[in-house]
């Protein structure tokens, strides 16, 4: 590897270990075995390789929520659109979620800890906006360069929603963790409460 993809590497190494505020520049160069210049040459400054790494991390754990991986579970079956297809991606999603809570701790940080780390957090802003469309071809099976911006700002956030909610729940209490079947359930509910109630007039 070069010195990109090594501070890179060790960036995501640290926040692992110390998160965001306690990972200095030289930790990361200690970590990669490169130097100080090497980190303004490549990313700029040391948050903007933080938020790098973040994102890399981010998008390694969202890996693991694609159906037929080892780590995963088996691939999806269920027509695209459909509860059951609803039940078996969010039942992958779970059961990913335990070997990432280092991932969303960090996460905390930047909720937390925000007014301290408002750099990162605003240049996390503009990376989230790009991955509101990460989940959805889970359950539509529509490539992700296929989506429309519609169905990217309404589904899309919908699903990021409920990710994060369930990474707090998992993170504060696994036992009491909603499952898929209690959120299916719940999404079953909601759909037949919907088409039996009058219209607006």
């Amino acid at each position: 590897m070069g010195h990109r993809e090594d501070l890179l590497e060790g960036a995501k190494r640290c926040l692992l270990e110390k998160g965001f505020l306690r990972t200095t520049a030289r930790d990361i160069v200690k970590e990669s075995g490169t130097n100080l210049a090497s980190i303004g040459y490549h990313y700029g400054s040391k948050d903007a390789l933080l938020v790098q790494a973040y994102v890399a991390l981010v998008e390694e754990t969202g890996d693991r929520f694609e159906p037929g991986r080892e780590d995963a579970a088996a691939a999806a079956t269920a027509p695209p659109g459909s509860l059951e297809r609803f039940r078996e991606v969010w039942a992958n999603v779970i059961r990913a979620l335990p070997g990432s809570r280092a991932i969303w701790l960090l996460s905390f940080e930047l909720v937390l800890q925000g007014d301290r780390l408002s750099e990162v957090r605003r240049m996390l802003g503009d990376a989230q906006k790009q991955a509101l469309s990460g989940l959805v071809p889970l359950f539509n099976d529509v490539p992700e360069a296929e989506l429309d911006e519609e169905t990217v700002q309404t589904e899309g956030r919908l699903y990021q929603t409920l990710l994060q909610g369930l990474m707090v729940q998992w993170v504060f209490d696994p036992e009491s963790a909603t499952d898929a079947d209690q959120l299916t359930e719940g999404l079953r509910r909601v759909i037949e409460a919907s088409r039996k109630a009058p219209e607006a007039s």
